[in-house]
């Protein structure tokens, strides 16, 4: 396992790391999850990313059996807050009094007394930025915060809250977490640039568009058991695996992915990590055989050419 700075601080985290959305209280339960876990462990993982809203508290649970039984100076646990967490109207978004009471609550789920990252799970149209990064200066001054960043926020409200920051001497923001991959490239124009130039690392979710790149779902197969035949997890692919034209070009990686000995899979992770601009990816294997073939990408260098060819098949926007 490879491993990176976290933009310009001193956090340094897997280039591969393990998340549970989707995964954890859903597909993997407890006797699951502590095999994942522990193997992640193994093979160098540092980094595990949950959410307050996964599962409404039950992938944080789930993590809260495993993780404080491990050293706790050797990983990096990341939660995040915005999505209503029950139907109370102060039961959601960034108020001061919503990230206090989710951090509290995730801690207690967690069987923490702090976390390493804390994202703002969206931007809140309906709080004063200010309220929201005086809320998160003062929980990393109790120490139940180490270091915050952004999740899905558009370049223009990452700069804003960076800016409020520096101007108020306050922690300033060290990662974004977007949705990115070969398929979904938005983030290179505006907003990965930005949070390079402002020395913010990033750590994407959905690297492998959720089983798409992994050329499972090639000839609209959609295997029994997969995230793809589940019709409460594949909302956000079904368009994808109905696609015949964007799975055959995902079939065409499977000549470059040979000559490194790759599965489709793993060079659709090396291509994220080719850029220096991304910390980690974060993968939601759901098992331990997943997940070793995912850590494989890790390390890995494509020469240009292929990077090249792979651009062609999924150009950017």
């Amino acid at each position: 396992m490879k491993y990176r700075r976290l933009g310009n601080c001193g956090l340094k985290v897997s280039e591969v790391a393990y998340g549970s959305w989707l995964t954890f209280a859903n597909q993997v339960e407890l006797a699951n999850a502590k095999k994942i876990i522990s193997r992640a462990i193994e093979l160098g993982i540092n980094y595990f990313d949950s959410a307050d809203v996964y599962e409404r508290g039950k992938a944080e649970q789930l993590l809260g059996e495993i993780l404080p039984a491990k050293p706790r100076s050797q990983y990096v646990v990341a939660t995040k807050a915005f999505w209503p967490m029950s139907d109370h109207e102060t039961d959601r978004g960034l108020s001061r009094k919503h990230i206090i009471d989710s951090v509290h609550q995730s801690l207690d789920r967690l069987k923490l007394s702090y976390v390493d990252l804390f994202y703002c799970h969206r931007y809140d149209q309906e709080t004063p930025l200010r309220e929201t990064l005086e809320a998160i200066e003062d929980l990393i001054r109790q120490g139940k915060i180490s270091y915050w960043g952004t999740s899905e926020w558009t370049a223009d409200q990452i700069t804003e809250a960076h800016q409020l920051c520096y101007e108020r001497h306050w922690h300033l923001p060290v990662v974004n977490q977007p949705h990115y991959n070969l398929l979904s490239r938005n983030i290179e124009k505006e907003i990965l640039p930005k949070c390079v130039e402002l020395g913010m690392g990033t750590c994407n979710f959905s690297p492998l568009a959720q089983g798409v790149l992994t050329g499972k779902y090639s000839g609209k197969k959609v295997p029994a058991g997969s995230r793809g035949s589940n019709s409460n997890q594949n909302m956000w692919m079904k368009n994808q695996i109905e696609n015949i034209d964007l799975l055959n070009r995902v079939d065409s990686l499977g000549e470059i992915a040979a000559k490194y000995k790759l599965t489709i899979g793993q060079l659709s992770l090396a291509w994220i990590l080719q850029n220096p601009g991304i910390s980690s990816v974060i993968v939601g294997a759901t098992s331990v055989k997943q997940l070793e073939d995912n850590v494989a990408a890790s390390g890995v260098v494509l020469d240009n050419s292929d990077v090249e060819k792979m651009n062609g098949l999924f150009p950017e926007g």
